[in-house]
């Protein structure tokens, strides 16, 4: 049996014999080659050009499109993190600025918050240089949690949406540096002044990194998601009046 040639070729063959058969009543009302030679040259000159601008048109919708795209699911796998595990763990961190209340004024995310304070908060977490001593943490619990957690990242590692957004893969990286950093100590009550300043900081890495995600899907969720919003304000984690209910 022989191939059934593309529709396009068809197509292609079926608009150039149409043009040529205009070109051809043409001739045959107006018997002037000469013009139409002239009209098909010049024609043919913008072909290019008109190229090149439907092609720089079209790959501008199309990568917007493409972006718009990969934001949607970005933050739809950024929701799932933050109910499994970006929340209970900022709750597990938050001991560590307990006695900072400019850092968790600037995190009272409210209902009536504007993008400007979006940006504010982002900044003073990004410039914020609080003291983070791991020794106010339970180290046991937080390597429990975030063992028990592991399954769940690693298949977070396989979306390449997440790891095309290097904000994001740095905080993951961050969080499974510390996981390491639990599991390999077998001992976690009894551990030296040194073990605990390299913990400090595996922490402070881990939760200022959280915390700069944590804003921005906030402010995701303000912009195009208010109800989902509206229950995340409800339940933020730096609130300790926070609950579901609305009263």
């Amino acid at each position: 049996m022989m191939k059934r040639r593309p529709w396009k070729l068809f197509f292609a063959l079926f608009l150039i014999g149409l043009s040529a058969l205009f070109h051809f009543v043409h001739y045959l009302i107006f018997g002037d080659a000469h013009h139409i030679f002239i009209y098909l040259l010049g024609d043919i000159a913008f072909v290019p050009i008109s190229v090149l601008f439907v092609t720089l048109i079209l790959e501008h919708l199309l990568e917007r499109q493409q972006k718009e795209t990969m934001a949607h699911k970005l933050n739809m796998v950024l929701s799932a993190f933050f109910s499994e595990v970006g929340n209970p763990l900022i709750k597990e961190l938050q001991a560590l600025v307990q006695d900072n209340p400019a850092l968790i004024g600037h995190l009272q995310v409210a209902a009536d918050w504007s993008l400007k304070d979006f940006v504010q908060a982002k900044k003073f977490v990004r410039h914020q240089n609080a003291a983070i001593d791991a020794r106010r943490l339970d180290l046991g619990r937080l390597k429990d949690f975030l063992v028990g957690k592991r399954g769940f990242l690693l298949a977070l590692l396989e979306n390449p949406n997440l790891l095309e957004h290097e904000q994001i893969s740095d905080m993951l990286w961050a969080i499974f540096h510390l996981t390491e950093e639990l599991i390999a100590r077998n001992q976690l009550n009894r551990l030296g002044e040194k073990d605990l300043e390299h913990l400090s900081g595996d922490c402070r890495r881990v939760f200022s990194q959280l915390l700069l995600e944590w804003i921005d899907y906030m402010r995701h969720l303000k912009i195009d998601y208010p109800y989902l919003y509206s229950l995340a304000v409800r339940l933020n984690p730096f609130n300790p009046e926070a609950h579901a209910e609305i009263s």
